[in-house]
C-alpha cells in the first residue's frame, strides 16, 4: 500500500483514493469556515489554480474538533463554492487530532 492508496470520503459523500484526485504532489489540509484562518480558502484556491497543471493538488479536510465548522458538509462544500471559489478537493468532516 502506498499513499495514493488511501481512502478518503470527499465531501459530496463519494468514495475514492487520493491516487484518484492526481497523480501530487499533495497539499492535505485542515480548514475551517468560521475561524479567523478562514481566508485561507483563496490562498489555498489560487495554489490549486496556480499549479495544477504541473499535478499539484490541495485537498481541504474540514473538522469541527475545534467548533469552527458549519453543522453538514453540504453547508461546508456551499460555503467555500460560493463565498470563496473553491474547486480544489474537499473531504468529508474529519478528525484531524487526537
Amino acid at each position: 500500500m502506498t499513499i495514493f492508496d488511501t481512502e478518503l470520503t470527499l465531501i459530496d459523500g463519494t468514495k475514492t483514493t487520493l491516487g484518484k484526485l492526481g497523480k501530487g504532489p499533495f497539499l492535505v489540509v485542515n480548514v475551517a469556515s468560521r475561524c479567523g484562518l478562514t481566508p485561507q480558502y483563496e490562498a489555498l484556491e489560487a495554489l490549486q489554480k496556480k499549479y495544477a497543471k504541473q499535478g499539484f493538488t490541495v485537498v481541504g479536510v474540514p473538522s469541527d474538533q475545534f467548533k469552527q465548522e458549519l453543522a453538514t458538509d453540504g453547508d461546508v462544500a456551499s460555503y467555500c463554492s460560493t463565498t470563496w471559489g473553491v474547486t480544489f478537493p474537499m473531504t468529508s468532516k474529519a478528525m484531524v487530532n487526537g
